[in-house]
């Protein structure tokens, strides 16, 4: 276990995968700690997120991700604005199945995704230095998630084009956005909204899982 990563880490994060009915495999707990020592690491020179505490880590960035894994269906996904990798490289790690992309227009952010791609060995990882708008996927993605990333207007209309009628985009937010659900472009809808519970995070997360209209 890297320095930066203490017994309180690996205590937290065992703790806070049972709460959410999650069974962690050895590797599994081994390889989210790795994440969390190089995302402490590369925290310090490339500000990938605003986070900044390593002890709050656990809860709003490991756990926080965790918390759609029972919502994850499907072997295509991609994560949209996925910044310091969240949810996309959790999700990898625990569906090693599944083929998840990470997508984000910030350089420093994708070198640092390739550098837990490489020292992690996570060979269903895909980095992509895009704007969302721009990336143009050979066929549909199952799913399409984004960690508050933007607006649900602006997160269906910059990724419409990566999916069809199969496709779920999974929006995790804070606050219930009811306000945004009443933007929401006419050839989306609200397929089913799930309030999470993380262990260790104050305040309100919220799961939109959304569809398009045929």
């Amino acid at each position: 276990m890297s320095s930066m990563v203490t017994p309180q880490h690996a205590q937290e994060l065992s703790t806070g995968a049972r709460e959410l009915g999650i069974d962690l495999s050895p590797a599994q707990h081994e390889q989210l700690l790795a994440y969390l020592a190089l995302l402490i690491k590369w925290n310090k020179a490339y500000n990938l997120t605003a986070v900044r505490n390593p002890d709050e880590m656990v809860s709003r960035h490991l756990l926080d991700s965790l918390s759609v894994v029972p919502f994850i269906e499907g072997t295509r996904w991609i994560d949209v604005g996925s910044g310091g990798g969240m949810p996309g490289i959790p999700v990898a790690i625990l569906f090693p199945q599944c083929q998840v992309a990470l997508l984000d227009s910030n350089g420093k952010k994708t070198r640092f995704q390739t550098q837990v791609k490489l020292e992690l060995k996570l060979d269903n990882l895909e980095v992509i230095h895009s704007r969302a708008e721009s990336y143009q996927p050979e066929v549909p993605f199952d799913g399409i998630i984004s960690r508050a990333f933007s607006s649900l207007e602006d997160f269906t209309g910059w990724t419409r084009h990566m999916g069809d009628v199969n496709t779920r985009w999974l929006a995790m937010k804070g606050l219930h956005p009811d306000d945004e659900l009443v933007a929401l472009p006419s050839d989306f809808h609200l397929d089913s909204a799930h309030a999470l519970t993380v262990p260790g995070c104050q305040g309100q997360r919220h799961l939109l899982i959304l569809r398009r209209t045929a």
